[in-house]
């Protein structure tokens, strides 16, 4: 578990989930060989997380348009998405039975057209993961989105009838 003055300046916490008042703080990051925009599209196509991002079995949309239920495993949470800049910044609240989380993501564009890509959460609740596992989990789920956008084309790259990645929450 990393310690609360390893967390990045620049995420904006809401109240009550700052990593101070967590049981369990993460920070986790990578360079991804594409441009913020992608990186973003990738983060936000939330019907698509099942295939990559571990542990997500479903999820379902809800209304209004920036909120879903996902299953992680067993567990069930309600997402509310809370921030949301387009290629910059994204944050995220679930709500479990026993869990309270908040994930935030900030995209930094690199001058070579890369992305570092920073991921931080806070988890509150006594069935929040064991000290290291929200770690493994958080840079798994990096290791996972620089791997599928790496090996997958651009979209402009697209063969002709390929349809464009939808963006789910719009706020």
């Amino acid at each position: 578990m990393h310690d609360v003055q390893d967390g990045d300046p620049d995420i904006h916490w809401p109240s009550g989930f700052t990593p101070g008042l967590a049981h369990g703080f993460c920070h986790a990051h990578t360079v991804v060989r594409a441009p913020a925009s992608r990186v973003f599209a990738r983060l936000i196509d939330v019907e698509r997380w099942p295939l990559w991002v571990p542990g997500v079995e479903r999820v379902r949309f809800g209304a209004p348009q920036n909120t879903f239920e996902l299953w992680l495993g067993d567990d069930r949470f309600e997402v509310i998405v809370g921030e949301q800049v387009p290629h910059t910044r994204l944050g995220w609240s679930g709500i479990g039975a026993r869990t309270l989380l908040y994930q935030a993501w900030l995209l930094r564009p690199r001058g070579d057209g890369a992305t570092h890509v920073v991921s931080e959460s806070v988890v509150r609740g006594p069935a929040g993961p064991g000290p290291g596992r929200a770690d493994r989990l958080n840079a798994l789920w990096l290791a996972r989105l620089r791997r599928t956008l790496e090996a997958d084309p651009p979209p402009d790259a697209a063969a002709p009838g390929d349809s464009a990645p939808h963006e789910p929450f719009p706020l």
